[in-house]
């Protein structure tokens, strides 16, 4: 069974720091980096 997605703590810390010190949105994060699949932010087929 595959456990999904891993990411590395630079790219952890690296998607926090643009929220925090640079105000960007989670949402706009999410959508410049791979994090939609962590966050759940793609778009899903009805």
């Amino acid at each position: 069974m595959s456990r999904g997605i891993r990411y590395t703590n630079e790219f952890k810390q690296e998607a926090v720091n643009q929220v925090v010190l640079h105000g960007y949105s989670v949402l706009g994060v999410s959508k410049s980096l791979p994090l939609h699949l962590l966050f759940g932010t793609h778009n899903r087929v009805s």
